[in-house]
């Protein structure tokens, strides 16, 4: 009897280790889980994200050529490197009050990093963006300020309203201030803006990012171990607008060929004309900011083609003159037939 239970006994040791091995991989799997809560957001935000929002890496094709070092912005949200701006500007001040009837001072942040949000209560990225903030917020609590800047056109009970819905306990500003044109001007929402612990502004992302990269970001800036590396690269129009006059090159514009002398004239006139799309900036601010504007792209290979014209005619030779044709002996002359 003790023989024929034996093997029932050693199967079902067998078993009970399976099952035990099986709740430690599943604990281990959740543990994972928990420790990558946006992985596969990060794969879905890439197709939710409106087109503007890709500008973000497309720009950084446009990142200063002359330097040897790493200057593209690092707009892909997948790629496992942190950049930042090398000498970045000054936060650019603001006195607001926020919709609980506070005065939100950028002065009094100091000392800890900063994400400036600008978003809208339609905005569906910006809605699924808040969770993260959240989030955020509540990892890194008194290291970390985010502030909302409300983009809509609604009155600010009707943004409160949302806010308190949504749980948001952050600050949140309205851009009745204009706020938005203080840092160059919000090309597509949510865009953020990453503020170091000296009131430097290193870096924006356009469009919906996973907490993971802003996450790494803010562990960088405050001293902690990250795992990724770390590297620069030079405003050139990239996080604020204005800089883009710095840009020697410039995303789909082909400057190949051209002496230094005629590209610089052909930046000028990109600097300087205005794009015919609707945007309301230049040639260069356009192409900087929206690399698919093919009303830019179009009017930018036109300034290259006059300027490459203008350099050499003997390439580009006017239309021959061709003779006036004989007319038949006998015939009037128009003088006389307009008589």
């Amino acid at each position: 009897m003790q023989r024929s239970l034996t093997p029932v006994i050693v199967a079902l040791v067998a078993i009970a280790i399976a099952l035990v091995g099986l709740d430690a991989a599943r604990e281990r799997h959740t543990a994972a889980a928990a420790s990558r809560p946006v992985s596969a957001l990060a794969r879905a935000s890439s197709a939710s994200k409106n087109v503007s929002a890709s500008s973000a890496s497309k720009s950084s094709d446009a990142a200063a050529a002359d330097d040897s070092s790493d200057d593209s912005m690092g707009g892909d949200p997948d790629e496992k490197v942190i950049r930042f701006a090398r000498d970045p500007s000054p936060m650019p001040p603001f006195l607001a009050t926020d919709l609980d009837g506070q005065t939100i001072s950028t002065a009094a942040y100091r000392g800890k990093v900063v994400l400036v949000s600008f978003w809208a209560t339609w905005c569906p990225p910006c809605r699924e963006e808040i969770p993260l903030l959240l989030q955020l917020e509540s990892r890194y609590k008194d290291k970390l300020q985010i502030i909302g800047v409300s983009m809509d056109d609604d009155t600010p009970a009707e943004v409160r309203e949302f806010t308190r819905a949504e749980h948001m306990d952050y600050p949140v500003v309205m851009d009745k201030a204009r706020i938005s044109e203080e840092y160059g001007g919000v090309p597509a929402l949510p865009t953020a803006f990453v503020i170091d612990t000296n009131g430097r502004v290193v870096q924006k992302h356009v469009g919906l990012y996973p907490a993971e990269v802003y996450d790494n970001e803010i562990r960088s800036l405050l001293g902690m171990h990250v795992d990724e590396p770390v590297e620069s690269f030079v405003d050139n129009g990239q996080i604020f607008l204005k800089n883009v006059q710095n840009a020697t090159e410039l995303p789909g514009v082909d400057f190949s060929g051209l002496t230094p002398g005629l590209k610089k004239a052909a930046l000028k006139r990109l600097n300087t004309e205005m794009c015919t799309c609707g945007c309301k900036m230049t040639i260069a601010e356009c192409r900087m900011m929206d690399a698919d504007c093919a009303t830019s792209k179009a009017l930018a290979a036109r300034i290259i083609r006059e300027i490459r014209a203008a350099a050499n005619p003997e390439a580009n030779p006017p239309p021959a003159n061709h003779p006036a044709p004989q007319k038949p002996a006998g015939a009037e002359p128009d003088s006389a037939q307009n008589r």
